[in-house]
């Protein structure tokens, strides 16, 4: 979803169809490599090829660092990785099911961010999508071609590629790609990667001999109903209760908050401007690296952030308050990385007025 905030104005695509959008839900932390399926909550490979799975929790299959290069998440602790080009054609997917069959003649955007690994040797100028209406299972660790997807049973869509007039070779930012289509009816299932084989595949070399691949980390998907509104639907919030901000991150010592996607401020800044009455308190926090002074200034700092989003989006500065508790209140351990990521957060209460 995303706000174009004019003046007290604004606009709202539809919510996120996608499940476990930023990987973020596993039945276990990843200790090995091509474990996808049997790690991350809602999300398969389509063939025999080995997707991996990356989580902080994880000192094997850890971020930032990992066997391919480091990357940091940029929404969450946990990102998945893939080869997009390989030698002989080894292509590796990732498929996951919607909530909901999308509708027919309706137009949806899909988005998603990626980051080229450094030990990558190629990078790559397309990302190909495909939409089925049941999941595939073939049995190939090389490219899912359209002679697999004319052999399915059901309906598929054609390839829908996102393409760029640069390759993407950020090997340190993440990259958000994203296009639009107008869907069939019968797309309940969506698939990303390379379905073009080695020839076809617009590549760029990187100067490296290491690896010869391609190979990519991915997070935050989603697709979404460009003529459906959020405030049909406004999320709803316990009055007089602690919310945890479950997608808005803090790198280490930073106030300003990582990424550009944050849905649940979104939704917040729906309910807020839907319940004029309410009023909205908001607790910064902090790991506990850095002395008491300082942590205690960048919590007062990381509350402003949403106090500044709010304001800027039409919320009365009169509705809202705000307070850092610095690193005094966490809520998982300080000894780990994942732990400090957890407490470095924000939190809101909703009440009304007395």
């Amino acid at each position: 979803m995303l706000f174009l905030a004019l003046g007290t104005s604004f606009l709202l695509t539809g919510q996120n169809l996608v499940l476990n959008p930023s990987f973020e839900n596993y039945m276990q932390c990843p200790v090995t490599l091509g474990n996808l399926e049997k790690d991350v909550v809602d999300w398969n490979m389509p063939t025999l090829g080995s997707t991996d799975y990356f989580n902080g929790c994880s000192s094997a299959m850890g971020t930032p660092e990992n066997f391919n290069g480091k990357q940091p998440a940029n929404f969450g602790i946990g990102y998945v990785g893939f080869y997009m080009y390989a030698p002989n054609d080894y292509r590796e997917y990732i498929q996951a099911e919607l909530s909901t069959t999308l509708k027919k003649g309706e137009r949806y955007t899909i988005s998603f961010y990626v980051s080229l690994a450094e030990r990558s040797d190629f990078a790559v100028k397309e990302f190909g999508i495909r939409f089925t209406e049941f999941p595939v299972q073939v049995e190939t660790s090389k490219v899912l071609s359209g002679m697999h997807f004319s052999k399915l049973k059901g309906d598929t869509s054609e390839t829908l590629t996102i393409s760029y007039s640069k390759y993407y070779s950020d090997e340190i930012k993440w990259v958000k790609l994203t296009t639009e289509f107008e869907a069939k009816g019968t797309e309940k299932y969506m698939i990303i990667g390379n379905f073009k084989n080695n020839k076809r595949t617009q590549k760029y070399q990187t100067k490296r001999k290491i690896t010869k691949g391609s190979y990519y980390y991915l997070d935050m998907v989603s697709v979404s109903n460009i003529n459906s509104k959020i405030t049909e639907h406004p999320k709803e919030y316990a009055l007089d209760s602690i919310h945890v901000f479950k997608d808005v991150y803090f790198n280490s010592n930073k106030a300003k908050i990582r990424g550009n996607h944050q849905q649940e401020m979104e939704a917040l800044l729906s309910y807020l401007l839907t319940n004029p009455i309410i009023e909205i308190q908001i607790l910064g926090h902090t790991d506990d690296i850095g002395t008491n002074t300082f942590n205690q200034k960048l919590s007062v700092k990381r509350a402003k952030e949403i106090v500044g989003f709010l304001t800027e989006n039409g919320i009365s500065i009169n509705r809202i308050s705000s307070q850092g508790f610095g690193s005094s209140k966490p809520i998982a351990t300080n000894n780990t990385e994942a732990g400090r990521f957890l407490n470095r957060r924000v939190e809101f209460v909703l009440s009304k007025p007395d």
